[in-house]
C-alpha cells in the first residue's frame, strides 16, 4: 500500500489533520439544517474529500468522499430541497472529491519515487561512507555524519580510518559543493585514500596521490569548483605516543586529556586537495604532538565551527568539549551533534562530520610503558667498556622493544 501522502508530518499534527474531514462534513450538515441562507454548508461538504486526500491514503480517502456525498445527499432530502437542487449539490461535492482523488493519486507515486530516491542515497552513503568499526588496534573510534541536505543522505563531508603498516590513519575532508553533486569528489578522495595509505610512505605523500586522483577522477575546471577538497591527515603510529597531522586548509582538531582541551594548530597549512598546483603535496609541512594514553583526537568539519545561532554567533566546542574530556568517543561525538543542533535549533546550515579517536591501554602497565616510550632518551654507553656498537635510533629502539 502506498505511504500517506503526509507521513512526514508532526505526528501530533497529523492526528489533527485526519480528524478535520469529519469535521468538515459534520460542520456541513449543521449548517445546511441550522443556516438562515440555503447552501452556506455545500462548500465545508467539498473541502471535506479535497482534506482527505491530502492527509489519508488512498483507501481512506475514497470512503471520505462517499461520505461527503452521501451527507449532501441526505440533508437535502431532509430538509426537502428541490430534486435539481440536491443533483447540483451532489455534483458539486463529487467533482470536488474526483479532484482530491487524482491529487491523491498524484501525491502518492511521487512519494514513492521520493522513498526509491532515498534509499539509493542511502546505499550511496554506506557505500562511500562505510561506519568504522568500534575498535582498531588499541584505539575507540566513534563518528558522526549529518548531512545539509537530509533528504540526500550524503553531502560534501568525508571521513575515513584504517590500520595501517604505518599505524593508524584517518582522514577528515570538506568538499566545496554539498548534497549529490559532491559525490564525486567524495568517492574519489576516499577510494584513494584506502588504498594509499596502505603504502604512501608519509603523509605529504599520500596527500600528493589523494590530490592526483581528485585532479583525475573529479574533472577539475575553472568553471567547476565542486571538487576542492579541504583535508585533515592525521597518523598515530603504533606504540609511539605521538599524532602526526597534515592540514590541507581544514580546521585544526582538538585534543581532549585530563580536563584540558587543545586545539592542534598547523604549524602552516596548505592549499586545499583539487587547487591545481604543481606536484601538490611533496612540499606540505606535517606536524608532531604528543598523544597521552587516554586522550582522545576529535576531528570536524566547518559544519560545526561555523554553526550560527539565530543572533548570528559562531559555534564554539571548547566548553562543551572541556566537560567531557573524560567520555567514550561514542558519547563525546553525539554530545557535540546535540549541542550544535541546539545551538542552530536544529538548522542544518551545512554538512557536519565528527570523527572521534581515542586511545585506551588495555592495562595500567601498557600505559606506563607508552608513557616510557613517549619520553625515551638514548642511554649513554658503560663506562667500564668503549661502545663499539652503532648507535640506536629511536625507531629501532622501539621495534627491539616491542619484540
Amino acid at each position: 500500500m502506498p505511504p500517506t501522502p503526509a507521513a512526514s508530518m508532526d505526528p501530533t499534527a497529523m492526528r489533527v489533520a485526519r480528524l478535520l474531514p469529519v469535521f468538515l462534513i459534520l460542520g456541513g450538515m449543521a449548517a445546511n439544517l441550522f443556516a438562515p441562507e440555503p447552501y452556506m454548508g455545500l462548500p465545508l461538504l467539498a473541502a471535506a474529500p479535497l482534506m482527505g486526500c491530502v492527509v489519508m491514503r488512498t483507501r481512506t480517502s475514497v470512503g471520505v468522499a462517499a461520505a461527503a456525498c452521501l451527507a449532501s445527499v441526505a440533508i437535502d432530502l431532509w430538509i426537502g430541497r428541490p430534486p435539481p437542487a440536491t443533483l447540483v449539490d451532489l455534483g458539486v461535492v463529487g467533482l470536488i472529491g474526483l479532484i482530491g482523488l487524482w491529487v491523491n493519486h498524484l501525491m502518492s507515486r511521487q512519494r514513492v519515487h521520493l522513498t526509491v530516491a532515498r534509499d539509493i542515497a542511502e546505499a550511496t552513503q554506506r557505500a562511500v561512507l562505510p561506519s568504522p568499526p568500534e575498535r582498531l588496534g588499541s584505539f575507540t573510534v566513534a563518528a558522526r555524519y549529518e548531512p545539509a541536505q537530509a533528504e540526500a543522505r550524503i553531502g560534501g563531508d568525508l571521513y575515513a580510518v584504517q590500520e595501517t603498516p604505518f599505524g593508524l590513519r584517518a582522514i577528515v575532508g570538506d568538499v566545496v559543493g554539498k548534497g549529490m553533486g559532491a559525490v564525486p569528489a567524495v568517492s574519489a578522495v576516499l577510494g584513494t585514500f584506502r588504498e594509499a595509505a596502505e603504502s604512501a610512505p608519509d603523509l605529504g605523500v599520500l596527500a600528493q596521490r589523494l590530490d592526483h586522483a581528485l585532479e583525475r577522477d573529479c574533472h577539475v575546471g575553472e568553471e567547476d569548483a565542486q571538487c576542492y577538497t579541504t583535508a585533515l591527515l592525521v597518523e598515530i603510529p603504533p606504540g609511539d605516543g605521538t599524532v602526526t597531522l597534515l592540514s590541507l586548509g581544514h580546521p585544526a582538531p582538538f585534543l581532549l586529556h585530563a580536563g584540558k582541551v587543545t586545539q592542534l594548530e598547523p604549524t602552516a597549512p596548505d592549499p586545499p586537495l583539487g587547487t591545481g598546483l604543481p606536484e601538490a603535496g611533496q612540499d606540505n609541512t606535517s606536524d608532531t604532538f604528543p598523544l597521552p594514553p587516554d586522550a582522545t583526537v576529535l576531528m570536524l568539519t566547518d559544519g560545526v565551527l561555523e554553526a550560527r545561532n539565530r543572533h548570528g554567533h559562531f559555534y564554539d566546542p571548547t566548553a562543551m568539549l572541556s566537560r567531557r574530556t573524560r567520555a567514550q568517543p561514542k558519547d563525546l561525538v553525539d554530545a557535540l551533534v546535540r549541542s550544535v543542533s541546539r545551538w542552530t535549533d536544529g538548522e542544518r546550515q551545512d554538512d557536519l562530520v565528527v570523527l572521534a579517536l581515542s586511545r585506551t591501554p588495555a592495562s595500567r602497565q601498557e600505559a606506563d610503558q607508552l608513557a616510557v616510550r613517549t619520553q625515551w632518551t638514548p642511554a649513554p654507553p658503560p663506562l667500564c667498556a668503549p661502545n663499539t656498537s652503532p648507535a640506536l635510533s629511536p625507531a629501532t629502539y622501539r621495534n627491539q622493544q616491542e619484540s
